[in-house]
């Protein structure tokens, strides 16, 4: 069980998100401190009941953790934590699952039109005071969305986000999930990925927003990169390993594919050394589509959630993971 409200101290860790700030313009009366290192959580942890925390987490820190109760994880991901460990203690987690399903969303949205319009060489011309003729190549000009398809890989809620942005654009939306039957959510037909093969010809972008898992890992390789057209674009907005780099650089290399807008990588930071910096048909964002002016909120709001189910004896918490 949590201590009362009066008792409570909540610890938020993190190297970069300003959750106490946000969380003190709440006046909700509880107490908080902040850890922006491993050594201030370390610090910090043995009189914390509540940690909201992500990155600076390691195992090591449950045997300096008397007090703990709950974890409220800052992001989606919940891997680097012990569940069993947790189980044993009564620990209970959760994760952040959901509250960037928007700004992700949106981000692949952005990533699409800043490929379609050719942003990244409007920039580009902008930085070297160049303004460029009209061009009388079709396949070098801007493009429209109106009407070409979107095959999107994990129509769940950020993939559904994405299908409504795109249907408000006039495209198709073509959804690809683990049970077929669970609902197109705003796309016009779903498949599951045993049909992938048959549909990336059909495709003018595929949009990667699904979770990272033994059937997605790799799901875009050489294999998948040699049935999409050779105008289609690549967007992911999803984990890094779900797509085969190598096989990326020689699609881009070879122009097999069009473009690609890339959010995450399978190590991040991306290399300096990295062939992907060097394609001008490739936008590249570091791993920032979640991040939003709004995020310490979103998540906030979830931990205050499972808070007062805690403190009501509920059974279940929102996006409980133990």
């Amino acid at each position: 069980m949590l201590p009362s409200r009066d008792r409570l101290t909540i610890c938020f860790a993190h190297v970069a998100y300003q959750l106490q700030d946000h969380f003190a313009r709440r006046r909700s009366g509880l107490k908080s401190v902040e850890a922006r290192s491993r050594e201030a959580l370390e610090a910090a942890l043995p009189d914390a009941d509540v940690l909201v925390v992500s990155g600076l987490w390691h195992n090591a820190l449950l045997d300096r953790a008397p007090k703990l109760r709950f974890i409220q994880s800052i992001g989606a991901g919940v891997d680097q934590f012990p569940q069993d460990r947790l189980k044993e203690r009564g620990i209970r987690l959760a994760s952040a699952r959901g509250v960037n399903e928007r700004a992700v969303a949106e981000h692949a949205l952005a990533l699409i039109l800043a490929l379609a319009r050719r942003l990244p060489e409007a920039r580009d011309n902008q930085k070297k005071h160049f303004w460029r003729q009209m061009i009388s190549a079709v396949d070098q000009r801007e493009d429209e969305l109106a009407g070409k398809t979107l095959l999107i890989i994990g129509i769940g809620g950020i993939g559904g986000r994405l299908a409504r942005l795109a249907k408000a654009l006039d495209m198709r939306v073509v959804g690809i999930r683990r049970d077929a039957g669970a609902g197109a959510n705003g796309a016009d037909v779903v498949h599951t990925l045993a049909d992938l093969d048959r549909l990336l010809p059909e495709a003018d972008i595929v949009a990667l927003t699904c979770p990272l898992t033994p059937e997605t890992a790799g799901v875009i390789g050489t294999r998948a990169l040699a049935s999409m057209k050779k105008t289609a674009v690549l967007i992911n907005v999803a984990r890094g390993r779900c797509v085969d780099e190598a096989a990326l650089v020689s699609a881009l290399t070879e122009r097999r594919i069009a473009a690609a807008g890339l959010d995450c990588f399978a190590e991040e930071p991306l290399a300096s050394a990295s062939p992907l910096w060097d394609f001008e048909n490739v936008l590249i964002t570091p791993h920032t589509a979640g991040e939003t002016q709004r995020y310490e909120e979103n998540v906030l709001d979830v931990m205050l959630e499972n808070l007062d189910r805690l403190w009501r004896g509920e059974v279940m918490l929102k996006n409980q993971v133990v």
